[in-house]
């Protein structure tokens, strides 16, 4: 293949995002035996098939989804490529782009993010969510101002960055009312054959929780682990199982998802840092987030 017919690109990646071609056509415009010619001559010139059949529904196959990936930073930069152009959302907005690993609790970021909002001039945060190894790749390439993340920049890593680090704070072991209500008395023994909802095994809070609960003696029962922090703390929310949650931010989760504490688990302790491409900060955003510690007086 010389080149990409990235307007054939584009209508896969509407169907992708919309599930159905016929969504697809109604947002397009166009009839959807348009589409499905269009989306087979993309399969045509990259031989290979993009999409499957189970059932009725077309889903995306294992090459598929990598095309999706690369769409969606494709269109996501041509986005950014016009808004640049056109100098939106104002031509006084300063526009900041902010990595967060795919582990790093969303609730903390949000703390994190909150002086960008308060730095006196308007603002565009731009978010992205990924692996580490990605975004400090993105970073070095200067498509991102900052990366966030839960744990020091691997010794792997072959690219220079700089690591701020914001701080640490130890953890709570929370449940729904009733679950919590059974728990608590006896704790932390009560955490033996409990039903526990974890995060996933490549999470630095799920190394830090299954050091904490070794170091205690205690074998939970593993319900479901998760890459997605929100929909473990549904489940929870649901009396599916105990959670550990970062103290720096317990309250609002409680508070959020209606959980309970069941008791302190301190000793299990979790790091925040932000990394730049360069060591002396000068974009006012970044600087508002590397000096900003405000979350630590829970975990501390």
């Amino acid at each position: 293949m010389d080149w990409l017919n990235y307007h054939h690109l584009r209508y896969f990646w509407i169907v992708a995002k919309e599930g159905s071609l016929a969504r697809a056509a109604e947002r397009l415009r166009v009839s959807q035996p348009s589409i499905s010619g269009q989306i087979r001559e993309l399969e045509a010139a990259f031989g290979q098939r993009l999409f499957k059949k189970e059932g009725r529904k077309n889903v995306l196959t294992e090459a598929g989804r990598m095309v999706q990936r690369y769409a969606d930073e494709i269109f996501s930069l041509g986005g950014e490529m016009l808004n640049a152009l056109q100098e939106r959302p104002t031509e006084s907005a300063m526009r900041v782009r902010i990595g967060l690993t795919d582990s790093f609790p969303k609730l903390v970021g949000n703390e994190i993010l909150k002086p960008v909002f308060s730095i006196g001039r308007a603002v565009q945060v731009i978010c992205r969510e990924g692996k580490p190894l990605d975004l400090i790749a993105q970073l070095a390439a200067h498509r991102l101002d900052l990366v966030l993340a839960d744990e020091p920049p691997s010794s792997s890593v072959n690219i220079r960055v700089f690591d701020h680090r914001l701080g640490e704070t130890g953890c709570l072991v929370c449940a729904s009312r009733k679950l919590a209500a059974k728990l608590a008395p006896g704790f932390p023994r009560s955490l033996d054959g409990a039903p526990a909802l974890l995060p996933a095994e490549n999470a630095p809070l799920r190394r830090a929780a299954e050091t904490w609960l070794r170091d205690i003696g205690v074998k939970p029962r593993v319900e479901a682990e998760f890459e997605d922090p929100a929909m473990m703390k549904v489940m929870a929310a649901e009396g599916r199982g105990f959670v550990i949650l970062p103290a720096a931010i317990s309250a609002i989760a409680l508070k959020r998802y209606g959980l309970q504490v069941i008791g302190s688990a301190e000793s299990c302790r979790i790091s925040f840092h932000a990394f730049t491409a360069e060591r002396k900060v000068e974009h006012p955003a970044v600087t508002a987030i590397t000096r900003s510690k405000l979350w630590l007086e829970a975990g501390n």
